[in-house]
């Protein structure tokens, strides 16, 4: 097999690998009312049973980077695509709080697991090609989360079974990581690392800057609607418009970034992402008609869309720890922050009101163009 054929096999299979993760995450969305429903839960005790899903993510990353440094991601790509597919019928039948909650862990699990493998996959075929290709992977895991919400919808809307719908989703994200694994590198270190370290140096720097970047998203998907809707930009009924054009903003913006990036460096395209980010973040804020805020929505996705994949590509090429443990702390973090955020901007509107809340969530952002240095000194691509 020549050098080139291997690379284009390697590429294929990681954004295979994001694609089914983004995929099967999604596919849980529309789950979601019915679970509640058949359980019998309150909206608080469903938030509760809901947060099981990133407990799993949260304990199974520090594990599947260190199977991964020992095995290769294969494997660890393997188990957290079936034990996705596993769980996702499992979860449109389970009817006690309980079930729910145990199956939502081991999804969470999974999720993780095939997170941290695919990002970890995802740095040495970059390395391989040495050229940047983290961008566009991270747009092929939103395309999956299109692809998993819409096929569910789509199935359901036509009343097939929530079990029929599950089991075929299922079946569409097994094909894809069969799809992939033979194709994939084999990146085994053979070393044995800790289950977990305390982040140090520019680890430490680029997992807080994950943990905002996340938590500014996590912040947008939940309370964006309501900020709209509250500064009487827009109806209830198009209350989702800003979440929706800023996801649409930051999958366009992440296929285009890795010739950004090729051509203008880390550093530049972080502190003109973060800058761009923050600048529609105020646009939001300041808007006084409606399409304005809409258009700044477009901003955020835009300027804010590299910023992740280029803490991957660091975490992964720094020297002050081992690769899968900085992988996974960032992933870590930034599921942290995904968690954290919708209930950190809750807290702060509750004291100083929503739009001030979203005003900090700036300030915080703005973090990253400021002190983005500390992580790119080292690189200058």
């Amino acid at each position: 097999m020549t050098e080139g054929l291997y690379l284009s096999r390697a590429k294929l299979s990681t954004r295979l690998a994001f694609i089914a993760a983004g995929f099967g995450a999604a596919c849980w969305a529309p789950l979601v009312p019915f679970a509640k429903a058949r359980c019998h839960l309150a909206d608080d005790t469903m938030g509760l049973v809901l947060l099981l899903m990133g407990a799993g993510s949260v304990v199974a990353m520090p594990l599947a980077a260190n199977l991964s440094a020992r095995f290769s991601s294969k494997p660890v790509v393997l188990s957290g695509g079936v034990g996705l597919a596993l769980m996702l019928p499992l979860l449109s039948i389970v009817s006690s709080p309980i079930a729910l909650g145990v199956a939502l862990f081991a999804f969470g699990a999974s999720l993780g697991s095939l997170d941290v493998a695919m990002n970890l996959h995802a740095v040495d075929v970059e390395r391989v090609a040495e050229k940047p290709l983290m961008s566009g992977f991270h747009a092929l895991f939103s395309v999956g989360g299109f692809l998993g919400s819409g096929i569910v919808t789509a199935l359901l809307s036509r009343g097939i079974a929530l079990s029929s719908s599950t089991i075929l989703s299922s079946i569409i994200l097994i094909s894809l990581i069969v799809v992939a694994l033979p194709r994939m590198l084999s990146n085994r270190e053979g070393t044995k690392q800790p289950l977990f370290a305390i982040p140090r140096g520019v680890v430490l720097v680029i997992a807080v800057f994950a943990s905002i970047s996340f938590l500014v998203e996590g912040a947008l998907l939940d309370w964006s609607a309501l900020l709209l809707v509250g500064e009487r930009l827009v109806s209830a009924a198009h209350g989702g418009l800003g979440y929706m054009l800023f996801s649409i903003a930051m999958t366009f913006s992440r296929f285009l970034g890795d010739g950004i990036v090729a051509r203008f460096g880390n550093r530049l395209v972080l502190t003109l992402g973060g800058m761009i980010a923050v600048l529609g973040l105020c646009g939001v804020l300041l808007a006084p008609v409606a399409w304005i805020g809409l258009v700044s929505f477009v901003i955020v996705g835009l300027g804010a869309a590299n910023i992740v994949p280029i803490l991957f590509r660091l975490a992964g090429t720094q020297h002050k720890m081992p690769k899968g443990l900085a992988v996974a702390a960032l992933t870590t973090a930034g599921y942290a922050g995904m968690l954290t955020g919708p209930a950190v901007i809750g807290f702060l509107s509750k004291g100083i009101g929503l739009h001030n809340a979203f005003w900090f969530l700036a300030a915080l952002l703005a973090c990253v163009p400021i002190f983005c240095k500390h992580v790119t000194a080292e690189y200058s691509h």
